[in-house]
């Protein structure tokens, strides 16, 4: 649908009949290929808020899937680059891609659950993604949580997001209509897929991060065009 070496859309329909979990297995081989995949401008410029090169000790990406910020971590990391997914598809994708990626830091790749993270205390800086949509708004206090839980006093929880957009867009009903489906199709299918736009948006995200011992640093205007004029910011969360 997307690309000529893209998933087509009865792949697509395939995947979104099958649980997060398995659809992302099917889809790992031509991820690359799809909207879904975050711009590499984006995360360039995302990761360089983080600081210059070697100025992070230790990283860890959460639903890291074919480890696209990973190849832009590990030149940031002096030690440690970590990327959790729940797909072992998406993590086998990104172990070839990783393979050439440029610094010297240790990449390590582990199947879990961004809801269940096994670390306490082990990182410098948190990054995500394009995942939040994964996540349900009941589910996401439990994120928030479990990311507080595993960076270092003074860490960093970095990502994403944006203010919610106006309902004069056709973006906002376009996002909206899909939602909608969404939730008629986990009311009536089994396994559900959890998939959502509009979601962990900057003011509930602000209000989540700093209820659960974060302060939070939104910086506009550092995302390249068209992003930045999309109403994107970069979101530097750090624990107190």
């Amino acid at each position: 649908m997307f690309h000529p070496k893209g998933p087509s859309f009865m792949e697509l329909l395939q995947q979104g009949l099958g649980s997060v979990e398995r659809g992302y297995d099917l889809l790992a081989p031509k991820f690359e290929y799809t909207p879904f995949r975050t711009p590499d401008e984006v995360l360039k410029a995302s990761v360089e808020q983080a600081g210059p090169a070697g100025s992070v000790e230790s990283a860890l990406d959460v639903c890291c899937g074919t480890g696209a910020a990973m190849r832009h971590l590990r030149p940031l990391c002096r030690r440690r680059v970590v990327g959790v997914d729940l797909s072992q598809g998406m993590l086998d994708e990104a172990r070839r891609r990783l393979a050439d990626a440029p610094g010297t830091a240790a990449l390590e790749l582990v199947r879990g659950d961004a809801l269940e993270l096994p670390w306490r205390e082990e990182f410098d800086l948190v990054t995500s993604f394009g995942a939040f949509g994964h996540i349900s708004e009941e589910d996401e206090p439990r994120l928030v949580k479990g990311i507080h839980r595993v960076l270092r006093p003074g860490g960093r929880f970095l990502f994403v997001t944006g203010d919610e957009p106006s309902r004069l867009r056709l973006g906002y009903w376009v996002a909206r209509t899909f939602n909608a489906a969404m939730h008629v199709r986990n009311a009536v299918w089994k396994p559900p897929f959890i998939m959502y736009y509009l979601t962990f948006l900057l003011p509930r995200a602000r209000a989540l991060l700093e209820a659960h011992g974060f302060n939070v640093d939104a910086r506009r205007d550092v995302l390249p065009e068209p992003y930045a004029r999309y109403g994107l910011c970069v979101v530097i969360a750090t624990r107190r």
